[in-house]
């Protein structure tokens, strides 16, 4: 077997892969003088080649990814030192595109890590999630949803990409055990560096070979805010906004740039009868990982949901005060209003689609 490594760091999303990337590329400069490279290639990321291996629509993109995940081993193949992959999508990938991907890099001693976070936490930031990406289903029913589908079939996104055990399966298979790495995300309230430590613990780097670290988040938001971006998308529906313009001002301006910087959210929590089943599903997790043998860097406790004070009055994610989506849509129109004078054109079809979204906001 050949000396060079690749790690391959499939997932999950939501345990803070966008900060783990951003991290890498900014210091891709300072790791390379120490023998590690992260090939991103012209795109930044490596968000195009794992959409080309899954071969995913992904909202019209997929015509763009065509041919990327050969690229990127092309990369990875001329890189004579230890290489970095990182893309949460990976975690989806089935069971012959994992395998086609470990073949692809066959050539070097490939190293599998997965990050994981309690499936409570979990749970609100995956609805979230897809509540960016055009989905308009209610907390209760993507709940719902979940606690009747058995994980390990995966058949629904979620699971496919959380379910601990599917994914490691997926991606571990063939690998021996010591090569597929767990790094379980802190809790709430830590060191900011701490996830980054434990990651670099598992790849080998020295914190300190990259000081750098970029404000890049993929950051969620409140109650109010997600019902406003819900009932937005049933809105945008009807009106017919592609979904590369959907992404421009939905998702970037009006979510992360705007929603997601309001004070005082309050969080999307599960109700107090789904932490049992929360409970189970940690149990089950924390079981398969000690009797795979697999590494663990950080502490499987974490992955165990914490429930709230049993005084706690718990808050519907599906009814926020009025007020309070009132509040948020005002943010989401002055900040469209604000990018649509930036583009003065009236034959601007950014501008005329941001003025159609405003308008709908405002009904």
């Amino acid at each position: 077997m050949s000396t060079r490594r690749v790690y391959l760091h499939v997932g999950a999303p939501k345990t803070g892969t966008t900060y783990l990337q951003d991290r890498l590329a900014l210091n891709a400069a300072s790791l390379r003088g120490h023998g590690y490279r992260y090939p991103t290639g012209p795109h930044g990321d490596m968000f195009l080649a794992a959409l080309d291996l899954l071969d995913r629509p992904w909202g019209g993109m997929r015509p763009q990814a065509e041919g990327e995940w050969d690229a990127l081993v092309k990369r990875v193949r001329r890189a004579r030192a230890t290489v970095v992959l990182s893309h949460e999508i990976l975690a989806g990938a089935k069971p012959h595109e994992a395998q086609r991907a470990l073949s692809d890099l066959s050539f070097a001693e490939v190293h599998v890590v997965y990050s994981a976070r309690d499936v409570a936490r979990q749970v609100a930031a995956e609805w979230q999630e897809q509540l960016k990406h055009q989905r308009k289903v209610s907390f209760k029913t993507f709940l719902r949803q979940l606690r009747e589908t058995d994980q390990r079939k995966a058949t629904r996104w979620f699971w496919r990409v959380q379910g601990l055990p599917g994914v490691l399966e997926r991606w571990g298979n063939g690998l021996p055990p010591a090569r597929v790495h767990v790094v379980t995300v802190p809790r709430p309230g830590g060191r900011p560096e701490e996830l980054w430590e434990r990651f670099c613990a598992v790849l080998g780097i020295d914190p300190d070979w990259a000081p750098r670290e970029g404000a890049r988040r993929n950051p969620s938001i409140g109650r109010a805010e997600s019902t406003l971006v819900r009932r937005v998308n049933a809105r945008l529906k009807e009106a017919g906004l592609p979904s590369d313009q959907y992404r421009s001002l939905v998702r970037q301006l009006v979510v992360h740039e705007t929603l997601a910087t309001r004070p005082r959210m309050q969080p999307v929590t599960l109700p107090p009868d789904a932490y049992d089943w929360a409970e189970e599903v940690a149990q089950g997790w924390i079981d398969w990982v000690r009797g795979s043998g697999v590494d663990v860097e950080g502490d499987l406790e974490e992955l165990r949901p914490v429930r709230p004070p049993a005084d706690a009055v718990w808050q519907d994610p599906d009814r926020p005060r009025p007020r309070d989506v009132t509040s948020a849509a005002i943010d989401a129109i002055v900040a469209l209003t604000l990018e649509a004078a930036r583009r003065p054109d009236p034959d601007d079809t950014l501008t005329s689609r941001a003025a159609k979204l405003a308008r709908h906001l405002r009904r």
